[in-house]
């Protein structure tokens, strides 16, 4: 039986295929890199800083939702002790 290899196909690489079937032809079948490879770059330290800001969101609300029951259950205590 003969093992099969499935390549993954990214939104990104979609994208570059609507755009110019060319470029994504050389990019992913032939391996010639982009000439747009500072661009790119850039695109790539952009999006991780955005994935590093949303992961920081996500804890801060994880925290907040933390804190809120907290101090419902600090409330509920205090008024029982009235």
């Amino acid at each position: 039986m003969a093992e099969t290899t499935e390549r993954i196909i990214r939104a990104s690489e979609v994208g570059r295929y609507a755009f110019c079937a060319r470029a994504w032809w050389l990019g992913s079948v032939e391996g010639r890199p982009s000439a747009n490879w500072r661009e790119m770059a850039a695109g790539e330290t952009a999006h991780r800083r955005h994935g590093q800001r949303v992961q920081a969101s996500v804890r801060l609300a994880r925290w907040a939702y933390l804190l809120l029951i907290l101090a419902a259950v600090a409330a509920v205590v205090a008024l029982s002790q009235m």
